[in-house]
């Protein structure tokens, strides 16, 4: 059990709160096909690309595929469960969200505030706008002051750190932004006193823009955001393997993350961070999970913000999430972090027209996210689909393909799809 809830870690207690599982026929989808996912994933793993694997794909709210693939750890032998518990990295961000948006929900903002209307420290933001002769960067004035749905939609101007290169960046990273040890207040102190990356609304720019939407949970809430999720998510999902961080007892359940090297051989990376309580509770990147709570998670999502009968979000406040949320003048996402066709809503990807290579053409009004750890998700309202993929593998190809191909798989299952135009 982690330590940001209290649940019943009996099987009868899991079992009760597994989503039904049926044959594929069932919800639409060809056993032969999903057999095909089965095989694939597992010649990753014999091929030496992953350590091991958790897959899980649900359809009209039933569970047609939950399997598992090599080990969870490649030292000991241990085979890879149903429960191992993953570093979902960015995968948090979309929990995040949720929580944000139960707030909004609750009339609490409206997208069009101004972040610093919450967030003081945040008024008369300076932008860099190029390089002075001490090698700081020179400021200007921001055009506008940056506004929730530009903060939830990575177009506040905001950057990371390490997935571009400026002298922004720089800074965050002299000012060790990300600091496990420090609050999510003191990030946001550190923040205020570097300038913006570029304008607000400018640019989609992948940032830690989520983590600063901690904050303002904080905020809003009066309250830790660990305790914010805990009450608003994980509770009424009953999302019992999901927290900040994994208890002794749960240690054994946590899978062995991997790098994989230029020749394709698999490193173990040293990761202990997830075994003690963090003083910052990271919206970006913070949460360990397994598939199970993950699917419940998009199962929620596809319900249109309830599950077993408990509501999270309003169903409108779902498809607001689900919509582009980018300004005009940007067209798509950065491909750097997602793929062409794709825009951006409020903490998804969103395929808005597929290219039929990197996205099946049955993704079409697909939601997605994936971790650096090399975990996805997809949610498809349209086909009333949902997918988890689980591993732990940073770099290398084994996990991209890995993403790519299991979704493509996926989709390929489906025998009676709707279009999303006729949806």
């Amino acid at each position: 059990m982690l330590a940001v809830a209290v649940f019943a870690s009996n099987a009868s207690a899991a079992e009760e709160r597994d989503l039904a599982a049926v044959a594929p026929a069932a919800v639409g989808l060809s056993a032969d096909s999903l057999q095909r996912l089965s095989a694939t994933m597992q010649r990753f793993v014999d091929d030496g690309d992953l350590a091991g694997a958790v897959t899980a794909v649900a359809r009209h709210g039933k569970i047609a595929h939950f399997e598992t693939f090599g080990k969870q750890d490649l030292g000991t032998g241990a085979a890879m469960p149903k429960d191992a518990i993953f570093r979902i990295h960015s995968m948090t961000k979309p929990i995040a969200g949720v929580a944000l948006m139960t707030f909004y929900d609750e009339g609490r903002f409206r997208l069009e505030d101004p972040v610093s209307k919450y967030i003081p420290a945040f008024k008369n933001l300076k932008v860099a706008v190029g390089e002075g002769e001490d090698g700081e960067p020179t400021l200007a004035d921001a055009d506008h002051a940056m506004t929730i749905r530009e903060l939830v939609s990575h177009t506040a101007g905001l950057t990371y750190g390490f997935f571009s290169q400026s002298l922004v960046d720089t800074l965050y990273r002299r000012a060790n932004i990300l600091d496990r040890n420090s609050s999510l207040g003191e990030m946001v102190g550190k923040l205020a006193d570097i300038p913006l990356h570029q304008q607000p609304g400018k640019q989609w720019h992948y940032s830690v823009a989520v983590d600063v939407q901690g904050y303002l949970v904080e905020v809003l809430a009066g309250k830790p955001f660990d305790q914010v999720l805990r009450e608003r998510v994980f509770e009424p999902l009953r999302m019992q393997d999901t927290g900040f961080w994994v208890r002794e007892a749960d240690r054994p359940r946590l899978a062995t993350l991997y790098r994989q090297g230029r020749g394709g051989e698999l490193h173990a990376v040293p990761s202990g961070e997830y075994l003690t309580p963090p003083q910052l509770f990271s919206g970006g990147g913070g949460l360990v999970s397994t598939a199970m709570d993950y699917i419940r998670f998009c199962q929620m999502l596809l319900n249109g913000g309830e599950l077993d009968g408990v509501r999270v979000l309003k169903a409108e406040t779902v498809r607001l999430m689900h919509s582009n949320q980018l300004p005009a003048a940007i067209e798509s996402i950065d491909a750097r972090i997602a793929t062409p066709g794709n825009t951006f809503g409020i903490g998804f990807a969103i395929v808005e027209q597929p290219d039929g290579s990197t996205d099946h053409v049955l993704a079409e009004g697909e939601y997605w996210w994936y971790g650096i750890g090399g975990t996805w998700f997809g949610v498809n309202p349209v086909q009333d689909l949902a997918i988890v993929g689980m591993i732990q593998n940073m770099g290398g190809r084994g996990a991209r393909r890995a993403r790519i191909q299991s979704k493509k798989l996926v989709y390929e299952a489906i025998v009676d799809a709707p279009s999303a135009a006729g949806s």
